[in-house]
């Protein structure tokens, strides 16, 4: 890992320029726009590895940005973090992960700490994906080889994160899963660097309210520990 190329979207130039030195000093390639649009042009015709964009950018914003990288099919599969100085509160950084965002992170940071997030994401990027046949259980179709999760004939859009998060509960039938296994496996965190609950909470909400009827009930908590699908 080092060698992968970074796009990174930003319309405040001095510090585009400082994170585009920073990331090519740890090794990583940049290619960098202040232009949202054509930042989607270099995400669909240049090869890169993640995407780093700014919340507050003209004239289509960094949500819009990730919801169109993230549905388009060309870019679906390229990790976005979503950078932020103004819109920091916990409403706007639910709605990046909403939008589709693989990270959030608020300005000002420290490069080491934005280096960090980075390599956590293009690692869980980096793994093989388990290969398995559809899983059919309590009333859905889960599939690891095109990421698609089904009720009878209509497809429930879930993130990144709620996806492998259900392939984890799918993975793991009656197993408490802990918390900091939970947020190492699916995001990637050092649980002695991170060890938030909440984070883990907002997801298990979402996907149970994307769920629905019987699997969404059997998503169950586990006070003071964390999560298991009782079966």
């Amino acid at each position: 890992m080092g060698s992968e190329k970074i796009l990174i979207i930003d319309d405040e130039k001095s510090f585009l320029n400082a994170v585009a030195r920073n990331l090519e000093a740890e090794g990583f390639k940049t290619v960098y726009t202040d232009n949202p649009n054509e930042g989607l042009i270099l995400a669909r015709e240049t090869k890169v590895n993640l995407i780093l964009t700014d919340a507050q950018i003209e004239p289509i914003d960094g949500f819009a940005v990730c919801k169109a990288i993230k549905e388009n099919k060309e870019t679906a599969n390229l990790p976005v973090i979503i950078m932020s100085g103004k819109d920091i509160e916990e409403e706007d950084v639910l709605k990046g992960f909403d939008k589709g965002a693989d990270d959030y992170i608020i300005k000002p940071f420290s490069f080491k700490v934005l280096t960090a997030k980075i390599k956590a994401v293009l690692k869980r990027y980096e793994k093989n994906e388990e290969k398995s046949s559809s899983i059919k259980k309590m009333g859905i179709v889960f599939d690891p080889d095109s990421r698609t999760v089904k009720t009878g004939d209509n497809l429930i859009k879930l993130t990144r994160k709620e996806f492998d998060l259900l392939n984890m509960f799918l993975a793991n039938p009656g197993k408490v899963l802990h918390t900091s296994n939970i947020l190492q496996t699916v995001w990637g965190y050092d649980p002695a660097l991170y060890n938030d609950p909440h984070t883990v909470e907002v997801h298990v909400y979402s996907l149970r309210k994307k769920l629905t009827g019987k699997i969404s009930k059997k998503i169950v908590s586990v006070p003071g520990v964390g999560y298991k699908l009782d079966i």
